[in-house]
């Protein structure tokens, strides 16, 4: 086991200092930042298939294309189970949110609506915009070996491109009225991003009442598995009602990679 200072030392690095090199700023995965102005697909230009299942299911990614390769042999991949955190510590995240328009698209792996500026998440003394978020079913992360049905991720990118994600998870309870107004938007199908008229969406109201996190250091959780993500995931999850939640797994599926070892990365559970 690390000694106190060590570990202190680690929480302070977690805690304070942005994402490292390698930020998942290459193209190709649902979770980089960009706002994409046509389908991002796996078959775009010379871009290899890559799927949740089959030949070209999460495992063998690291092997589909040599820019895909840090799936493979990365040792801070994303996602992970978030049971049995090594240690408490007081995270501070803040989520300055705004209502906007909303840009609603279909990839071929999730649904993603992309938000305009203004939106920040403070994490620390780091500083991101909110860009898009994205959605999973069930979800990515565990916790103690158990998925939710499904877990929104809030993608951010700061000034120099690093990226910081928040994850909130779902369970069945509540209808939970703004993501209602994701889901009659959503394209069914793969479909190029555009403007819903007449609807404003509030991303503050997808968010859970306490922003207590669990916070460690990862990649994104969609090829190029680029590692370098400052990964924060609520602690307490918001409701959506049982019929919310399949319509979205009836448009996007199963579309959770399995979870992948911790290799000794710190995973704090932050504390009010």
């Amino acid at each position: 086991m690390p000694s106190r200072l060590a570990r202190s030392a680690c929480v302070a690095l977690l805690l304070a200092a942005p994402a490292l090199a390698n930020s998942g700023r290459a193209p190709g995965s649902h979770d980089r930042p960009e706002h994409p102005s046509a389908p991002a697909t796996a078959h775009a230009g010379s871009a290899p298939h890559w799927s949740y299942s089959g030949e070209g299911g999460p495992d063998s990614w690291g092997a589909l294309a040599d820019e895909f390769k840090t799936c493979k042999l990365g040792r801070m991949q994303s996602p992970i189970d978030l049971g049995g955190a090594d240690i408490e510590g007081r995270i501070s995240v803040r989520a300055n949110y705004r209502p906007g328009q909303m840009s609603i698209l279909n990839n071929g792996h999730t649904v993603q609506v992309n938000f305009p500026e203004g939106s920040i998440l403070s994490s620390g003394i780091s500083h991101y915009k909110l860009v898009q978020v994205h959605f999973h079913t069930p979800s990515e992360e565990t916790v103690y070996g158990v998925p939710y049905p499904m877990v929104a991720h809030f993608v951010h990118t700061d000034h120099a491109g690093n990226l910081a994600v928040l994850g909130v998870l779902f369970e069945e309870g509540a209808h939970n009225p703004e993501l209602d107004k994701i889901i009659k938007a959503a394209p069914r199908q793969q479909a190029a991003a555009h403007v819903v008229g007449g609807v404003t969406l509030d991303p503050a109201r997808l968010l859970p009442a306490s922003l207590a996190v669990w916070r460690y250091d990862g990649s994104l959780t969609t090829p190029p598995c680029s590692e370098g993500v400052r990964w924060h995931v609520a602690i307490q999850p918001v409701t959506a009602s049982a019929a919310q939640i399949a319509v979205l797994h009836a448009i996007v599926g199963d579309n959770a990679r399995p979870i992948q070892p911790r290799n000794g990365r710190l995973l704090v559970a932050g504390v009010n």
